[in-house]
């Protein structure tokens, strides 16, 4: 593909992220959920439940726009591939934290946009580092939002397990990403850079969780 198809494809993409036209191509996790399983949500619950998942749906946009521009910059069609690979699989956990929101009466971050450049910024950074830096990236984010959603399981109400049904099912999959990038020839990044990475994860989710 031309290099300007490939900037003109994520410009659409970005803009579908932004806008909400995607679609999941699995089954929603909480539709397999035993008969009776989701039980009605106080309104101070579901406000609890809604802020997280705006939280989860931001580390999404973030997620689309890191592997977009990593794949834009790559110059390895086999670290293209699978970071092309793994924006799809997570454009699932896009659609499926977006209709939760929905169904917890809840909004996406006002600030998406903001989120999404800021990221693609970061993913073309990334990659113009070189392949074991780049896929070094997904491997040290992977785990950084596994080990978010841990904490999610936790804080999520009790009774919302269609929400916890969701969170368990992204983090199988942030953690298999992860392990592919590793075997990919991701290297460690050095401590600094784990904190900084650290530190803006912060950021962004203590503004998404409120706007």
């Amino acid at each position: 593909m031309p290099f300007y198809d490939l900037w003109i494809n994520a410009l659409d993409q970005g803009l579908r992220c932004t806008s909400g036209s995607y679609t999941s191509s699995r089954v929603y996790p909480p539709s397999q959920l035993p008969n009776g399983a989701n039980q009605p949500l106080s309104p101070q619950d579901r406000a609890a439940s809604g802020a997280l998942m705006r939280v989860n749906h931001v580390g999404e946009v973030c997620a689309q726009a890191l592997y977009m521009g990593q794949a834009l910059s790559s110059t390895e069609p086999q670290s293209r591939q699978f970071l092309e690979q793994a924006r799809k699989e997570e454009t699932d956990h896009l659609a499926w934290t977006r209709q939760r929101l929905h169904e917890l009466g809840s909004r996406p971050s006002l600030l998406n946009p903001v989120w999404f450049a800021g990221s693609f910024a970061m993913g073309w950074v990334a990659g113009r580092m070189g392949e074991s830096v780049s896929l070094g990236f997904v491997r040290e984010t992977e785990r950084q939002v596994e080990a978010h959603l841990g904490t999610h399981m936790e804080r999520l109400p009790p009774l919302d397990l269609a929400s916890k049904a969701i969170v368990q099912q992204m983090a199988q999959d942030e953690a298999a990403h992860g392990t592919a990038a590793a075997e990919l020839g991701g290297k460690e990044l050095p401590q600094l850079a784990k904190a900084f990475m650290q530190m803006t994860a912060k950021i962004m989710t203590s503004v998404a969780h409120r706007i």
